[in-house]
């Protein structure tokens, strides 16, 4: 009988691709998620019955221990950008993380990967960061052989960044950032489920990984880039740290009482961590010591970002027919 992995925020981001991975490697998935009926598109990542969306909620023991009972492996990408109701970064990426590895040691489990992010750090000023660092050293303390995985941002067709600064490109001619100098080494979704697809096979060794792209650059010439692709032009605005706090407090405030129905685009905590570079530490272990050659940020964002030019995919038809005319 084919192995069976649980992965619990399966139809996320990362999730899926992870799913498809372990997919296409005859495993059977639980996908583990809040809204399974929001969830059915990863069945046909594998064979009937294959991949199934199960009811989870990383907040509760009982839950998070019925859908890994049988398991053979899990896989944590339960994550936040920003709190909402109960879902709190100490709930969710704190205790969440430590509620997994515990019950996965409990149930015999024996392999974990628990994706974090680059900049975890127990004693960081940001609660993102802190709890990412918590969670860490959670998953260590009940699963010591765990595979932890620390990407920076992560870019493909579903990502929240690139999409995002997209769509606020085609609101006016200024894209105001904060943090402009701030460099990042975007790493491509896929390979960072390669990578846990590894450590699930028991082909990487235990210990922590941080994944980054081919690339290093400031969030400035990642915008002049992303402008680029999507075929417009705009004033990049780097907006100074304090202006980014003053921002931070106030659509915080109107988050809250709006009860979350209000989102701002930047929060006080993404603040923290914008003022701090999200590349590779020197010396880290990373996509080469996996044999994962990283994929490029011109090879890929194309793909997807071609929906906010102004013409959309008839972008570069309609500059060829202005040629023709000319």
């Amino acid at each position: 009988m084919s192995k069976l992995v649980t992965i619990y925020g399966g139809s996320g981001f990362v999730g899926r691709y992870i799913a498809r991975r372990l997919a296409k490697e005859g495993w059977r998935i639980r996908v583990a998620v809040r809204r399974p009926n929001e969830a059915m598109f990863v069945k046909p990542y594998g064979a009937v019955g294959q991949v199934e969306p199960v009811l989870c909620n990383i907040r509760d023991d009982a839950s998070v221990r019925s859908v890994m009972q049988g398991a053979d492996a899990v896989v944590n990408c339960v994550g936040i950008l920003s709190e909402s109701g109960k879902n709190r970064f100490d709930a969710v990426q704190a205790d969440g993380a430590e509620r997994i590895a515990r019950i996965g040691t409990e149930e015999g489990v024996t392999r974990m990967v628990h994706v974090s992010a680059i900049g975890a750090d127990p004693k960081s000023d940001s609660d993102y960061s802190r709890t990412k660092g918590l969670g860490e050293e959670a998953v260590l303390k009940h699963m010591p052989d765990a595979v932890i995985l620390r990407p920076s941002i992560v870019f493909g067709a579903e990502d929240e960044f690139f999409n995002r600064f997209a769509a606020m490109a085609r609101l006016g001619p200024i894209l105001p950032i904060v943090g402009a100098k701030t460099k990042f080494q975007p790493v491509y979704v896929d390979d960072v489920a390669q990578a846990a697809a590894m450590g699930v096979m028991g082909q990487a060794a235990p210990g922590v990984y941080e994944l980054g792209g081919p690339d290093v650059n400031t969030f400035r010439e990642l915008m002049e880039q992303m402008l680029a692709v999507i075929h417009r032009r705009r004033l990049i605005l780097g907006l100074p740290f304090w202006i980014g706090r003053i921002m931070g407090v106030v659509f915080d405030g109107i988050k809250g009482l709006s009860l979350g129905l209000i989102q701002g685009p930047v929060t006080r905590d993404q603040v923290k961590n914008l003022a701090r570079d999200n590349v590779v530490s020197e010396g880290a272990r990373g996509l080469s010591d996996l044999g994962i050659t990283p994929t490029s940020l011109e090879a890929v964002l194309p793909e997807y970002l071609w929906r906010f030019r102004p013409q959309g995919q008839y972008d570069d038809i309609t500059k060829s027919a202005r040629n023709l005319k000319t």
